[in-house]
């Protein structure tokens, strides 16, 4: 039987619960590679709570870079050894790892997103990476072919976690809603931070909302196409549209949307591992 490790078990399972479970269903031996992506995820996308100032984080996200790129054991670090364990085994392409820490440097400022395109290509070399990696893990012959659907994936994920977490970027000051949708509000940076107006506020989360739910609609007229050996790579997805249902344009910028139930993401992610989308 394929080793568990339960350190990068909890480190998921505490980041993001359906991604732990979609785990779960994959094939044993795929368990741990899964845990390394995703724990690797976690951590970096953490690495804003964790400084004060950009320059810590950027000698975090530089770290990394040194590991990947000199194919080291991981410098006593759990995550980076298993990860290194998993790109090894699986022949996963490095340069994809370096390209997802150079977007997650967006995180360590203040600076707005300049635009959609920005912000679908940001969601693309991180959440999109992620699935299309795990994808690579589960079957490498077949994700060839649904490097379209990871695209929109990552998307759909990564503007969720966005629109979840908007009171606490508007907090610290982090503006991830793209220039031009804030203009088309009636809105800038300040004015957004700001929260006023509260009309205008709920016109932008409603756009990011919009855009969330297009990337949605892609991904599920291709998801039915999905092999089964890559349907627990895509699993996470499965409770979005449940999420998104919950952000409510009118107060969800101001307060964290309600979480789905533990029972209805159980539910969903069970009735997806069996039969597909």
């Amino acid at each position: 039987m394929a080793s568990f490790d339960p350190y990068l078990a909890e480190i998921v399972r505490k980041s993001d619960e359906d991604r732990y479970l979609s785990v779960l269903y994959a094939p044993e031996a795929k368990r741990q590679a899964l845990l390394s992506l995703f724990a690797f995820d976690a951590e970096i996308a953490r690495v804003r709570d964790l400084v004060s100032e950009p320059m810590p984080g950027e000698i975090r996200l530089q770290w990394w870079r040194d590991i990947l790129s000199a194919s080291e054991p991981g410098g006593g670090h759990p995550i980076a050894a298993a990860l290194l364990e998993t790109i090894a085994n699986h022949r996963l392409p490095r340069q994809t790892f370096l390209d997802y820490l150079e977007a997650r440097t967006f995180d360590l400022y203040d600076d707005p997103m300049p635009s959609r395109t920005d912000l679908e290509g940001y969601c693309g070399e991180t959440v999109s990476a992620v699935f299309q990696l795990a994808a690579l893990v589960l079957d490498s012959d077949a994700a060839a072919d649904v490097a379209g659907l990871s695209g929109h994936a990552g998307c759909v994920a990564g503007i969720i976690r966005l629109l979840r977490l908007m009171p606490l970027h508007r907090k610290r000051g982090q503006c991830y809603v793209p220039s031009e949708v804030l203009a088309a509000s009636g809105l800038d940076r300040e004015a957004y931070l700001g929260g006023e107006p509260p009309d205008a506020m709920a016109l932008a989360l409603g756009a990011m909302k919009s855009l969330a739910s297009e990337h949605l609609r892609a991904f599920l007229t291709g998801a039915p196409s999905l092999p089964a050996s890559l349907r627990p790579a895509f699993l996470p997805l499965a409770t979005a549209a449940a999420r998104l249902d919950r952000i409510d344009p009118s107060a969800s910028w101001h307060s964290p949307a309600p979480e789905v139930s533990a029972l209805r993401r159980h539910w969903i992610l069970f009735r997806r591992a069996r039969s597909g989308w």
